[in-house]
């Protein structure tokens, strides 16, 4: 009998597939046995404070002579533990969340974030997205939970999108977004930012979120033999719809609403599949009155939010100083 060749193409996807799932529910398996064994060791130095920090020099002693080929035991890294079961003495919560994510994740979390619902949160992004060491500090340091979860974001989602939509969308959503990767000029214009930004698409991808595929910037749209072109397309794979995004260089004007409403028109007629959630549109301005933006969006018929963004020298001063410079954003990046 001769072998299908489409069959056999489908065969060894389904196969391939299923030894990454393998291959990832073991490396899960496997990290989250050390982060136990970590929270262990930590449980047991916290028992024996009283014994001073000789005992940790001690122990990370004996436990290099007893397994000389093994690493992860050093005095840094058993305080280390020591903290991490001081600071979750719920042992079910590290092994079903703390555990989904590395060891060096959760120690970057232990030094970087004092909130403990805050620590939570980066936790489960982390395992949402799958960040890297460095992605997750550049996240923390950006101020990611602040402009993403606590902000009091401007949109109508919830008026014009069903749920879940609507919820996913507003998490999505930031404010204000930070595009501390372009080099900053006084008279920069709308182009010059949206060059910046796709230039650095992968920057910018990382600021917008999980799920954004990049379509193209001045986007050329047809309509009725008129042509119009967005600043910037988007498709957001979960939540399934096109996401069309305006630049503005000044404050918000209602008037940039009237228009975004207009071209999601546009990419809903022409371009977005029946299968496809309606589409959704972000205006990002360099400042907004959130009362008139509030009132420009009421009565709009299409899901629109609006946020501010910043530029690297127009961030408040104290999050600027939290921020690691362009250059170690490019090399870590870069890694």
């Amino acid at each position: 009998m001769l072998m299908n060749s489409n069959e056999y193409i489908e065969i060894i996807e389904t196969i391939k597939g299923e030894i990454r799932g393998a291959q990832y529910k073991a490396a899960l398996s496997a990290n989250r046995e050390l982060i136990m064994l970590y929270y262990h060791i930590g449980t047991v130095i916290n028992e024996h404070k009283t014994w001073g920090s000789k005992f940790i020099e001690n122990l990370a002693t004996d436990i290099r002579i007893s397994f000389p080929n093994v690493k992860g035991y050093s005095v840094r890294n058993l305080k280390y533990m020591a903290k991490f079961s001081e600071t979750y003495p719920d042992e079910e919560f590290v092994q079903t969340v703390s555990a989904q994510i590395p060891w060096s994740h959760n120690t970057a979390i232990l030094d970087k974030v004092k909130d403990t619902e805050q620590r939570v949160w980066y936790i489960k992004k982390t395992a949402e997205n799958g960040w890297s060491h460095n992605v997750l500090i550049h996240q923390i340091e950006s101020g990611l939970y602040e402009r993403q979860a606590l902000a009091e974001k401007i949109s109508n989602f919830e008026n014009r999108l069903a749920s879940p939509q609507s919820e996913l969308a507003m998490q999505t959503m930031k404010d204000p977004y930070i595009f501390d990767f372009i080099p900053f000029s006084e008279n920069m214009v709308e182009r010059d930012i949206e060059n910046a930004l796709v230039k650095d698409i992968t920057k910018l991808l990382l600021e917008l979120g999980t799920g954004f595929a990049f379509l193209g910037n001045q986007y050329h749209l047809n309509v009725g033999g008129d042509d119009f072109y967005i600043d910037l397309l988007f498709y957001n794979l979960n939540l399934r719809c096109y996401v069309v995004i305006e630049l503005k260089t000044g404050e918000f004007k209602p008037e940039y609403a009237g228009q975004l409403n207009f071209y999601l028109s546009a990419v809903d007629g022409i371009i977005k599949h029946p299968e496809d959630n309606p589409s959704i549109g972000l205006l990002l301005c360099k400042s907004k009155n959130d009362l008139v933006a509030e009132y420009a969006l009421k009565d709009m018929s299409k899901p629109i939010g609006v946020s501010e963004y910043k530029i690297t020298s127009s961030l408040p001063e104290n999050l600027s100083k939290q921020l690691p410079s362009i250059e170690d954003i490019q090399k870590r990046i870069k890694k």
